[in-house]
């Protein structure tokens, strides 16, 4: 018995967000990723699907130019990491359909693309400093940004989880509980800097959003507009920040994150405290900064050992 494949594509989407729990931004990810390699493959059906397919998908994507900075290598054609999230929803797919009893292609003849080791895009202490720095005002822009860039470098929210905020939250108490990726729960901490510089912002505040964080521009008068920052939003302002604060690398509130990942095992936390800190799911994405936090300890040694 075949099975469309579109109509399989689609049960496997649902699967996804019912069964799986993964939001509509993630079945959107995996539906497009799977409509391009359908697109391309072009299998008669379900059970069509086989290794030489994959195989010739494989070389269409690494032949692929990328208008992306963030996706494309050095030749200017995807990168390696992104390949690899083409294939891993291919995956899932057979996988799915395994457990569905739909004879195709095994999940285990797709084999990820080795990558380098992954880079951090960090900043230094000091222009860590100068960039907290930069809002000094007492005007409701100036606040609004100071509390971000607190709230940020003190909970190492991710700016999806920033953005969801609300004035609920009770700034009086030293953490608060977020909804992060996978819909998950963790428990954030705050400093009693970014404690401080949330509550000169509200006080600040005039108008009854119930968003953390709004704009501060002038707006329409539209009863209907949505004056919460999104992620964009807090990107580019992030971004501005930076530059007025004379830092020539790319700053982003990800890497305010990793400020916070690597103060916190540069300090002596362990590896797990700081995974549930950050909230990831399996402790190898947090080994990431130890070889940060290696390459700091080589420096000092190098620098203090055996002077004489």
């Amino acid at each position: 018995m075949s099975h469309n494949i579109k109509d399989m594509k689609q049960r496997f989407l649902e699967y996804v967000e019912i069964e799986k729990g993964r939001s509509l931004r993630t079945v959107k990810v995996y539906d497009d990723y799977l409509t391009r390699f359908i697109s391309h493959a072009k299998p008669k059906d379900a059970e069509g699907i086989t290794a030489e397919m994959v195989r010739d998908f494989r070389l269409w994507l690494n032949r692929q130019p990328s208008k992306k900075r963030d996706d494309k290598d050095s030749t200017g054609t995807l990168k390696k990491k992104t390949q690899n999230y083409y294939l891993i929803a291919l995956r899932a797919f057979l996988k799915f359909m395994a457990k569905s009893g739909v004879r195709s292609l095994s999940p285990e003849h797709i084999e990820l693309a080795k990558v380098g080791d992954r880079h951090l895009d960090l900043i230094s202490a000091e222009e860590l400093r100068r960039l907290l720095s930069v809002p000094a005002g007492k005007d409701l822009k100036s606040l609004r940004d100071k509390a971000i860039l607190e709230l940020l470098f003190s909970t190492g929210l991710r700016v999806s989880e920033l953005c969801s905020l609300t004035r609920d939250v009770d700034f009086d108490a030293d953490s608060f509980s977020v909804r992060g990726k996978g819909d998950k729960i963790r428990v954030v901490f705050i400093s009693d800097e970014a404690r401080r510089s949330v509550k000169a912002y509200l006080d600040k505040r005039t108008d009854v959003d119930d968003a953390l964080f709004v704009q501060t521009g002038p707006r329409t008068a539209k009863k209907d507009d949505d004056i919460a920052l999104d992620k964009r939003s807090v990107e580019r302002l992030v971004k501005r920040l930076a530059i007025q604060a004379g830092i020539s690398k790319k700053v982003t509130p990800h890497v305010i994150r990793h400020c916070f990942a690597t103060d916190l095992l540069g300090n002596g936390a362990d590896l797990r405290s700081v995974q549930m800190l950050l909230g990831h799911s399996n402790i190898s994405t947090t080994q990431i900064y130890t070889h940060i936090t290696d390459s700091e300890l080589k420096r000092v040694h190098k620098q203090f050992h055996n002077r004489k």
